[in-house]
């Protein structure tokens, strides 16, 4: 039984270098909404969500309350490696989704790619942060790791 009454994921933090050039990465190329832009004086409150979609990402400016200079500088440098996770979004068409990203200069990581799940490609926002968007197929759970299983066996 679950006793901690937790329902729901609502928002996760993206890192950024600056608020504004990810608010436009996030709603002119991937098609986000504006949920929140706050000033608190001491930070900026910016959440952005795909539409119909009660997850939200706070496009979270790397320093600010939660980090000391020093902590900044290195959280700085580990987002511009890309080492700091990752977005997984879904599209309903995900070779236009690629090709409006492409044409629009995004920095593509990997190209469509047929997977036992589905197909996806990856690009990185303006920071370095890794993003993989994919177009699901039905195949099962149990299919996708039989598959990945046999390819391993051979």
């Amino acid at each position: 039984m679950n006793s901690n009454h937790i329902t729901s994921l609502h928002i996760r933090s993206v890192p950024v270098l600056d608020q504004d050039e990810a608010l436009d990465f996030y709603t002119t190329h991937l098609g986000f909404e504006v949920r929140d832009d706050i000033d608190l004086g001491f930070m900026r409150w910016l959440t952005v969500g795909v539409p119909g979609q009660d997850t939200s990402l706070l496009l979270e400016l790397v320093g600010g309350p939660q980090h000391d200079e020093s902590t900044a500088t290195q959280v700085r440098e580990l987002v511009t490696k890309g080492a700091l996770g990752g977005l997984f979004l879904q599209s309903s068409d995900v070779h236009a989704t690629y090709a409006a990203l492409s044409d629009a200069g995004v920095e593509i990581t990997q190209e469509p790619v047929e997977q036992p799940y589905g197909t996806d490609f990856g690009i990185r926002d303006p920071f370095g942060n890794h993003v993989r968007i994919s177009q699901p197929n039905t195949a099962a759970p149990q299919d996708v790791k039989d598959t990945y299983e046999g390819a391993t066996a051979r």
